[in-house]
């Protein structure tokens, strides 16, 4: 398949910002960017019009639990998170069936949104892939393992459950062997244990085991809440940071998601270990938190940029991280610009997910050569004008509704804001009907 896209501002992380460009896409690839003409590439290649609007790398967004669509504007006000808070739809009440409907729910929203690149995991992580297959994301999936009680934890009582670690693990391993490499190599896998407070000593052990032995990368929640904090001094005499030391995967194979409730040592010893830092700044400040990110990066670890379900918005997400941090170090500079800017936060959106997560194909940029995972917002989006350097207007002034048309490893998956492969409609009526039921079981 080939295709021109003319008349594009090119946006980049690593390359700046191009006001005057056409580019060539073949075979999945970008085969050419050059200064708009007239003319258009000669044979059997379509042509779209990006009308002077913006062209920028998919969105790499590094943690998400699709089918916790269900709690989203019902949870932000009532608590910390659905696992740890009662009278909300629980993950273990989902059949097969209900986690796909929301699965496809959300993973239709992140890519509707510009992400094409996305982390998934959560129970019944083949229903995740399925839906990220059906798609056409690139998707690194995961099985949440846990072997604490689930019910338990809503009434903030951590108790072991070995039954529930050796299901959740083994399904973990299922979904390594069935899905690693399919949907024309877009699907990939990792580990993914919940959080230190929801695993034992052994299973984290266990994990990091497996990831050395297999050289997968691990994803986790880490320093997410004080109760987690306070739960690992109890139960490990330790930070939770110190803990992951302890078990052998405090390294750079890492991704762990929040990072906030850290002390300045937990931070250098992240730092020094590179850890890769999914940073979710929407859902951190629902619940009026904010990682220490500017300190992370300082430190030596890998930002990189999410949505966490709550929104699949990474547009807000940008601009929330921007927020955020210069709010927490605004002590540290007179010049709030000097603590984070624009292009970072974009680079953290894009081509620093990319680098950071391992065999899915993205780039995170727009280069000849690279995939052609590519973004075209709308040209006549008032938010979206004037448009000087790029950069700016699209962390500080964009959001998802301005996505256009969505490519992924060169295939066309949103045109005109529609999705090409699913019906929305579809999506958007069955996920409702599974969310009214288990609400209702809920309050029941």
């Amino acid at each position: 398949m080939a295709f021109q896209i003319k008349n594009a501002r090119v946006l980049c992380a690593e390359t700046g910002y191009r006001p005057h460009c056409d580019i060539t896409v073949r075979d999945g690839r970008i085969e050419r960017i050059a200064e708009a003409s007239a003319q258009g590439e000669r044979g059997d290649v379509e042509v779209i019009d990006a009308h002077g609007g913006i062209v920028q790398a998919g969105f790499v967004n590094t943690h998400n639990h699709t089918p916790l669509t269900i709690v989203r504007g019902m949870v932000e006000d009532r608590g910390f998170a659905p696992a740890y808070t009662p009278g909300v739809p629980q993950g273990h009440w989902l059949s097969e069936e209900e986690t796909l409907a929301l699965a496809r729910l959300g993973a239709l929203e992140l890519l509707m949104t510009g992400s094409t690149t996305i982390v998934d995991y959560y129970r019944m992580p083949a229903a995740l892939a399925r839906a990220a297959q059906e798609l056409g994301l690139r998707a690194m999936i995961g099985g949440r393992v846990m072997d604490a009680d689930t019910q338990a934890l809503a009434h903030g009582r951590f108790v072991h459950d070995p039954r529930l670690g050796d299901e959740t693990l083994s399904a973990a391993m299922d979904v390594i062997e069935s899905w690693e490499g399919r949907g024309d190599g877009r699907i990939t896998t990792i580990l993914a244990p919940h959080a230190p407070d929801t695993c034992s000593r052994q299973m984290l052990a266990h994990l990091a085991e497996l990831a050395s032995s297999t050289g997968r990368q691990v994803h986790t929640h880490l320093c997410q809440s004080r109760m987690e904090v306070a739960q690992i001094r109890q139960r490990e005499g330790m930070t939770p940071v110190e803990f992951l030391d302890d078990v052998a995967l405090l390294n750079s194979d890492l991704i762990a998601a929040h990072c906030i409730y850290l002390s300045d040592a937990d931070i250098a010893r992240a730092g020094r270990a590179g850890i890769v830092v999914a940073h979710a700044p929407i859902g951190n400040s629902a619940f009026g938190a904010a990682a220490p990110i500017v300190s992370l990066r300082d430190a030596g670890a890998t930002i990189t940029l999410c949505t966490d379900t709550k929104s699949a918005d990474m547009f807000e997400a940008m601009r929330c991280a921007l927020s955020a941090a210069r709010s927490r170090d605004a002590r540290r500079t007179d010049d709030i610009s000097l603590v984070l800017d624009a292009r970072e936060v974009f680079g953290w959106a894009t081509r620093a997910g990319a680098m950071a997560l391992r065999g899915h194909g993205a780039s995170g940029t727009i280069r000849e050569g690279d995939p052609a995972d590519l973004v075209l917002l709308d040209p006549y989006a008032p938010n979206l004008a004037p448009v000087i350097d790029g950069f700016g207007i699209v962390a500080h002034s964009g959001n998802g509704a301005n996505v256009r048309t969505v490519i992924c490893d060169g295939e066309c998956l949103v045109r005109d804001g529609r999705p090409t492969r699913v019906d929305a409609a579809e999506v958007v009526r069955t996920a409702q009907a599974v969310a009214e039921r288990l609400w209702q079981r809920a309050a029941a």
